[in-house]
């Protein structure tokens, strides 16, 4: 519903979960903080259930693979979307798609904004020749630059904020990811569940899709204390459930910044990617990142995808299950 008096605010996001994912506390302190500002966001329909967390943000669901799938169709989407009277159109994603939208805003006297994607910045990170290891702006920073660039007051708090009662001695495993380069061998992970759940944790199993639903429930043989989520209960419960882990143990991956959206602290394992690329969880601390510093060739990607040279190649080489489950128990325990 518009509100009078308010300025409305156009949000672009159409990529995988977790960039969206993380755009949504920044949006939510931006709201703490400029209370005069009415925010849409326009994005996958899946996204839908992130923003619930913040009914005052307002949701439109885009399908760019039926309804607004062809170039040419993205000017019926405009139209769709100028129907609102967006005061201002932030493009946080910055692809041919979002930038041709933005750009017919812009053409019609909307002010806009797109996001710097740090691109050389970070093809220095990755490189093998002149890598330059240095920590570069959080990609949060960067959404929140943005809203600054549309005259926005914003400044990050970059803190958990927990919304429910955290569960006694909950600890959460989500053990896959996009790519096998950010992923932690299965079978070290197992170990790593079941001695956690030898030291009395309950340990919930997250993941998605046939044969990890699968693999997941043969880990609840392992212990009573294991009890594996997957394809158990919908993607909205699953986030609850998140919400009321102590603790969440993740790969560099969407279930990260799921646990940061619900306020829960996360121990990331870190593979061919590395935090330095600005990715690292809302409110997460570098200190709970585990990640091999010795191996120089880190980070071979920002999102995963391994160059040629690095095809099927271990990251986690040096990172036993041992090792990480005592790095693990340090952590518990600060």
């Amino acid at each position: 519903m518009l509100e009078k008096n308010k300025k409305r605010l156009l949000i672009l996001r159409f990529s995988a979960l977790g960039d969206v994912t993380m755009i949504a506390p920044v949006l939510n302190e931006l709201l703490l903080q400029n209370p005069n500002v009415e925010i849409y966001v326009a994005s996958r329909p899946f996204m839908e259930t992130i923003f619930k967390q913040f009914p005052q943000i307002n949701f439109i669901p885009v399908d760019l693979n039926k309804q607004y799938k062809g170039f040419f169709s993205l000017f019926s989407l405009y139209k769709e979307l100028k129907k609102y009277k967006f005061d201002y159109v932030a493009d946080l994603h910055n692809v041919i798609r979002s930038k041709i939208i933005t750009f017919l805003f812009k053409i019609d006297g909307t002010k806009t904004a797109t996001l710097d994607k740090g691109r050389a910045e970070k093809k220095a990170l990755v490189s093998q020749e002149n890598k330059t290891l240095q920590q570069l702006k959080l990609t949060t920073e960067r959404y929140a630059d943005v809203l600054r660039n549309l005259s926005f007051q914003l400044t990050l708090s970059h803190q958990l904020k927990s919304f429910v009662k955290k569960e006694e001695k909950s600890i959460g495993i989500a053990a896959f990811a996009a790519f096998s380069s950010k992923m932690y061998p299965l079978e070290k992970m197992k170990i790593i569940a079941k001695k956690l759940a030898n030291d009395g944790y309950t340990v919930y199993l997250f993941g998605g899709g046939q044969s990890e639903i699968i693999e997941l429930k043969s880990w609840e043989n392992l212990n009573p204390n294991i009890k594996s989520l997957a394809g158990v209960i919908s993607f909205d419960d699953e986030l609850q459930h998140i919400a009321k882990l102590e603790l969440m143990i993740s790969m560099d991956s969407a279930n990260m910044h799921l646990a940061s959206l619900m306020g829960t602290r996360t121990i990331s394992i870190w593979g061919g990617t590395h935090p330095y690329a600005g990715f690292l969880g809302y409110g997460q601390s570098m200190e709970d990142v585990i990640q091999d510093n010795n191996l120089t060739c880190r980070p071979t990607s920002i999102f995963g995808k391994n160059p040629e040279n690095f095809k099927n190649f271990d990251y986690f080489q040096n990172l036993s299950a041992d090792y990480v489950y005592q790095e693990i128990k340090k952590r518990l325990e600060k």
